[in-house]
Protein backbone atom coordinates (compact mmCIF):
# COMPACT_ATOMS: atom_id res chain seq x y z
CA UNK A 1 0.00 0.00 0.00
CA UNK A 2 1.52 3.48 -0.47
CA UNK A 3 1.88 5.59 2.10
CA UNK A 4 1.65 9.25 3.18
CA UNK A 5 5.01 11.53 4.13
CA UNK A 6 4.89 10.69 7.64
CA UNK A 7 4.43 7.09 7.05
CA UNK A 8 0.69 6.78 6.90
CA UNK A 9 -1.39 3.82 4.83
CA UNK A 10 -3.53 5.78 1.51
CA UNK A 11 -6.22 3.15 0.67
CA UNK A 12 -8.76 4.16 -1.66
CA UNK A 13 -10.90 1.47 -2.09
CA UNK A 14 -11.01 0.86 1.47
CA UNK A 15 -13.57 4.12 1.14
CA UNK A 16 -15.27 2.31 -1.15
CA UNK A 17 -15.57 -0.93 0.34
CA UNK A 18 -16.68 0.83 3.26
CA UNK A 19 -19.03 2.95 2.26
CA UNK A 20 -21.11 -0.39 -0.03
CA UNK A 21 -21.00 -2.40 3.11
CA UNK A 22 -22.16 0.71 5.32
CA UNK A 23 -25.16 0.77 2.36
CA UNK A 24 -25.23 -2.79 2.42
CA UNK A 25 -25.56 -4.20 5.71
CA UNK A 26 -26.27 -0.51 7.79
CA UNK A 27 -27.92 2.27 6.03
CA UNK A 28 -30.25 0.48 3.44
CA UNK A 29 -30.81 2.47 1.55
CA UNK A 30 -30.58 6.18 4.18
CA UNK A 31 -28.32 8.73 2.71
CA UNK A 32 -24.71 8.13 3.68
CA UNK A 33 -21.97 11.35 4.41
CA UNK A 34 -18.57 11.28 4.36
CA UNK A 35 -17.83 13.62 7.21
CA UNK A 36 -14.07 13.22 7.61
CA UNK A 37 -11.46 12.34 5.30
CA UNK A 38 -8.74 13.94 4.37
CA UNK A 39 -4.50 13.34 4.90
CA UNK A 40 -1.86 14.65 7.50
CA UNK A 41 1.13 16.50 5.53
CA UNK A 42 4.37 18.25 6.68
CA UNK A 43 2.98 21.20 4.44
CA UNK A 44 6.09 23.91 3.63
CA UNK A 45 5.94 27.78 2.67
CA UNK A 46 7.84 28.21 -0.24
CA UNK A 47 9.71 31.84 -1.11
CA UNK A 48 7.03 32.54 -3.08
CA UNK A 49 4.92 32.05 -0.01
CA UNK A 50 2.80 28.78 -1.64
CA UNK A 51 2.10 25.43 -0.34
CA UNK A 52 2.38 22.70 -2.97
CA UNK A 53 0.64 20.02 -1.37
CA UNK A 54 0.23 17.94 -4.30
CA UNK A 55 0.14 14.99 -2.38
CA UNK A 56 -2.91 15.54 -0.75
CA UNK A 57 -4.60 16.72 -3.86
CA UNK A 58 -3.72 13.46 -5.22
CA UNK A 59 -5.07 11.58 -2.03
CA UNK A 60 -8.45 13.83 -2.35
CA UNK A 61 -8.91 13.27 -5.95
CA UNK A 62 -8.48 9.33 -5.58
CA UNK A 63 -10.76 9.04 -2.51
CA UNK A 64 -13.44 11.33 -4.26
CA UNK A 65 -13.01 8.65 -7.34
CA UNK A 66 -13.85 5.88 -4.63
CA UNK A 67 -16.88 7.76 -3.23
CA UNK A 68 -17.92 8.50 -7.65
CA UNK A 69 -17.29 4.85 -8.48
CA UNK A 70 -19.74 3.98 -5.04
CA UNK A 71 -22.20 6.06 -5.66
CA UNK A 72 -22.04 4.67 -9.39
CA UNK A 73 -22.46 0.87 -7.80
CA UNK A 74 -25.94 2.36 -5.97
CA UNK A 75 -24.33 3.75 -3.09
CA UNK A 76 -26.79 6.52 -1.98
CA UNK A 77 -24.05 9.02 -0.68
CA UNK A 78 -25.23 12.46 -0.09
CA UNK A 79 -22.22 14.41 1.04
CA UNK A 80 -18.43 14.09 1.21
CA UNK A 81 -16.37 16.82 3.91
CA UNK A 82 -12.60 17.16 3.67
CA UNK A 83 -10.70 16.95 6.95
CA UNK A 84 -10.04 19.73 6.83
CA UNK A 85 -10.61 23.37 5.64
CA UNK A 86 -7.93 24.80 8.22
CA UNK A 87 -4.70 23.35 9.66
CA UNK A 88 -6.04 23.37 13.16
CA UNK A 89 -5.04 21.24 17.06
CA UNK A 90 -5.35 17.70 16.33
CA UNK A 91 -6.68 16.35 19.67
CA UNK A 92 -4.00 13.21 19.71
CA UNK A 93 -1.19 14.93 17.89
CA UNK A 94 -1.34 18.67 18.66
CA UNK A 95 0.03 20.98 15.99
CA UNK A 96 1.99 18.15 14.86
CA UNK A 97 0.23 17.08 12.00
CA UNK A 98 -1.40 19.40 8.73
CA UNK A 99 -4.73 18.22 7.38
CA UNK A 100 -6.07 21.58 6.47
CA UNK A 101 -6.53 22.95 2.71
CA UNK A 102 -5.32 26.16 4.37
CA UNK A 103 -2.24 26.76 6.17
CA UNK A 104 -2.17 28.32 9.42
CA UNK A 105 0.55 30.14 11.23
CA UNK A 106 -0.21 29.06 14.60
CA UNK A 107 1.82 32.15 16.13
CA UNK A 108 0.61 35.17 13.79
CA UNK A 109 -3.21 33.26 12.92
CA UNK A 110 -2.23 33.82 8.82
CA UNK A 111 -4.27 31.93 6.55
CA UNK A 112 -2.80 31.19 3.14
CA UNK A 113 -4.62 28.76 0.79
CA UNK A 114 -2.22 25.38 -0.36
CA UNK A 115 -2.74 24.30 -3.90
CA UNK A 116 -5.03 21.52 -2.54
CA UNK A 117 -7.56 24.92 -1.69
CA UNK A 118 -6.89 25.67 -5.06
CA UNK A 119 -7.85 22.45 -6.59
CA UNK A 120 -10.71 22.14 -5.28
CA UNK A 121 -12.07 25.11 -6.11
CA UNK A 122 -11.00 24.61 -9.54
CA UNK A 123 -13.19 21.00 -9.14
CA UNK A 124 -15.98 23.06 -7.52
CA UNK A 125 -16.46 25.63 -10.63
CA UNK A 126 -16.48 22.95 -13.28
CA UNK A 127 -19.78 21.79 -14.29
CA UNK A 128 -20.96 18.55 -12.69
Amino acid sequence: MPKTQIGWEIYPDGLYQFIMRAQKEYSKGLPIYITENGMANPDVINRQGEIDDAARIDYLNQHLAAVKCAINDGANVNGYFIWSFLDNYEWALGYEKRFGLVHVDFETLKRTPKASYLAMQHALQKDV
